[in-house]
């Protein structure tokens, strides 16, 4: 059977335990050493992330746990038995990555449902690559969809 990718995401949703916004905002509140892990491309993270998160984009996620490639990120290969939080744009992207993450012998990863649009919509701290403060509505225009229009399901499929 040929899977879509929002079936891909549903079955590591029946592995992977998601977090929402208040919950990453008590835990943060709270001072429990958690690694932020945005999956997002580097020129989406660079517009807008959650203050304290590292960039480590999907498509080179799996070496970049792996310490002896040109791709290690090695505050995240060091990182198997510490708290890990998952972020994308909606929470698609960090279920499926953080599944790949417990396959990889990660011990505690979640995924933030609703990603950053949720973060931002729950009025939480954002920051760009400068350093610069991003305010709700800089935010809600820097998720915004931009889908052309040879992206849309042609009429008739």
């Amino acid at each position: 059977m040929t899977k879509k990718y929002d079936d891909l995401v549903n079955d590591s949703l029946a592995r992977v335990r998601e977090i929402l916004p208040w919950d990453l905002r008590r835990r943060m509140d709270a001072g429990e050493e958690l690694l932020l892990l945005d999956v997002r491309e580097p020129a989406e993270f660079s517009r807008l992330y959650i203050p304290g998160s590292i960039n480590v984009p999907r498509g080179i996620l799996e070496q970049s746990c792996e310490w002896d490639y040109e791709e290690t990120q090695p505050q995240l290969a060091a990182s198997r038995d510490q708290h890990i939080v998952v972020i994308c744009r909606s929470g698609k992207r960090s279920v499926l990555a953080a599944d790949v993450m417990q396959q990889m012998g990660f011990i505690d990863v979640v995924s933030l449902r609703t990603g950053v649009r949720g973060w931002c919509d729950y009025e939480q701290p954002m920051t760009d690559v400068d350093g610069r403060s991003i305010d709700a509505d800089q935010a809600d225009e820097l998720l915004a969809s931009s889908l052309r229009r040879d992206q849309r399901m042609p009429k008739g499929r």
